[in-house]
């Protein structure tokens, strides 16, 4: 598939998608968010794919929209346009494992973005941020509910307030982040991880995916129900049976993906 905002590559069973607007600092124009909906919608359609990577350079994951795009829109315009709102949930919403790999600044648009990824690896010189209140407006794509889940009311209120922007240490400390390492590695890192998701079985995954998601939006109760039932059902998979037998012998499980 052909692109001209990101790069998209199948490297054995994972997905790379990469930000490539280099002179705007990866800048999330329209363009970028349906190309990204649609290498999302190609990835998670091919049997072969099990792990998905988004990242931008070692500059910038994305320093946020692209606010010439922005500027004249209206309350209307905006309002209106369900096809661009569903791309904005479109990392969000895909049943595969999707890992951010951030370098640089991931600001505004591109914090929610990273954010709506399962998880975040980091580079030592990341820095997060939601600056939107220093150019009249608000996040819009999660930074106030995704953050606030992720680090706290306070802090999410000090980022959203202030446009102050966190270091990858802080947020790591925070939970904002998973892991950071240092830039030349911080791509193979997520690399690594995305694989060994991928070795995993891949239903098991999606149901452990599910699991984890429903604690941010479920009741404890709820959230326990939902854990139970998707535990229980994966006593109907032979990669349980396999699972459970190898670690008996002592063996490397070989999981089928059923």
């Amino acid at each position: 598939m052909s692109f001209e905002h990101i790069l998209l590559e199948k490297k054995a069973a994972v997905g790379i998608i990469r930000f490539n607007r280099p002179k705007s600092m990866n800048a999330l124009c329209q363009p970028l968010f349906a190309e990204l909906s649609e290498a999302l919608d190609d990835l998670e359609s091919d049997d072969a794919i099990a792990a998905i990577i988004i990242t931008g350079n070692d500059k910038a994951f994305a320093a946020g929209a692209d606010i010439g795009e922005m500027v004249e829109a209206s309350y209307q315009q905006m309002l209106a346009d369900e096809g661009l709102n569903r791309q904005w949930d479109r990392i969000a919403n895909c049943r595969k494992p999707v890992i951010a790999a951030v370098a640089g600044y991931a600001l505004g648009g591109g914090c929610e973005l990273a954010m709506s990824c399962d998880f975040i690896i980091a580079a030592d010189n990341a820095k997060f941020g939601q600056p939107e209140i220093t150019i009249g407006t608000m996040p819009g794509i999660g930074g106030t509910q995704r953050l606030t889940r992720l680090v706290g009311k306070a802090r999410a209120m000090d980022m959203c307030l202030t446009g102050r922007m966190m270091d990858a240490q802080e947020a790591e400390r925070a939970g904002l982040v998973s892991r950071v390492v240092p830039l030349e590695s911080y791509f193979e890192e997520a690399f690594e991880a995305a694989s060994l998701i991928a070795g995993f079985s891949r239903p098991v995954v999606k149901l452990a995916k599910e699991a984890v998601n429903a604690a941010l939006e479920t009741t404890l109760t709820q959230g326990l129900k939902t854990e139970r039932r998707l535990f229980h059902s994966t006593f109907a998979f032979d990669d349980q049976k396999e699972g459970m037998k190898a670690f008996i012998e002592k063996r490397k499980p070989v999981f089928k993906h059923r």
